[in-house]
């Protein structure tokens, strides 16, 4: 079940604190992914730099939301996260303010995300860090993808490329 999604109307600020809308990304595709610094499962940075690098050029964008809600994998100040990310990982892609994805105080972004079912029927919390989400260029939640799934995966790869050929493709007069 495909869900959209407002973009034009949720605000977050940058990763520096200054204010940011996800509005400025409308009509491009779109990989949300709430992200950790100290988890099992950072490692899939190197792969989220190499999508947002194949496919930027495309209208593909990676957008990174740190998080401290599981096992406080995100402690760091934004600009230990920005150090960290660049320095290890060579991010360039955009890192947002560290969110809550769960609980009472769950960004707006993620209350819209979270009523998405992955492949496998789960829908609601976030189930840990580098949990995907693929949003088409009109602003419709295409998929979820479980932490484990890899930015490497053929299921994202060729999910991303769907979206892509939507933007690719001529419009129908």
């Amino acid at each position: 079940m495909r869900k959209k999604l407002s973009l034009p109307d949720l605000d977050i600020n940058a990763l520096d604190g200054t204010p940011a809308r996800l509005s400025d990304y409308k009509g491009k595709a779109l990989l949300i992914v709430n992200v950790a610094s100290r988890c099992g499962l950072t490692p899939q940075y190197t792969g989220l730099q190499q999508l947002h690098e194949t496919y930027a050029a495309r209208g593909f964008e990676v957008l990174g939301f740190p998080c401290n809600q599981f096992g406080a994998q995100e402690p760091g100040t934004p600009d230990e996260i920005k150090t960290f990310c660049e320095s290890s990982f060579g991010v360039t892609f955009p890192l947002f303010e560290k969110i809550d994805v769960n609980g009472p105080d769950r960004h707006a972004l993620y209350a819209h995300l979270t009523e998405v079912a992955d492949e496998k029927g789960h829908t609601g919390d976030i189930r840990w860090n580098f949990e995907k989400f693929l949003i088409a260029p009109d602003g419709e939640i295409a998929a979820r993808f479980s932490p484990i799934v890899t930015p490497e995966a053929r299921e994202l790869i060729d999910a991303i490329e769907e979206q892509l050929a939507r933007i690719d493709a001529p419009s129908a007069l």
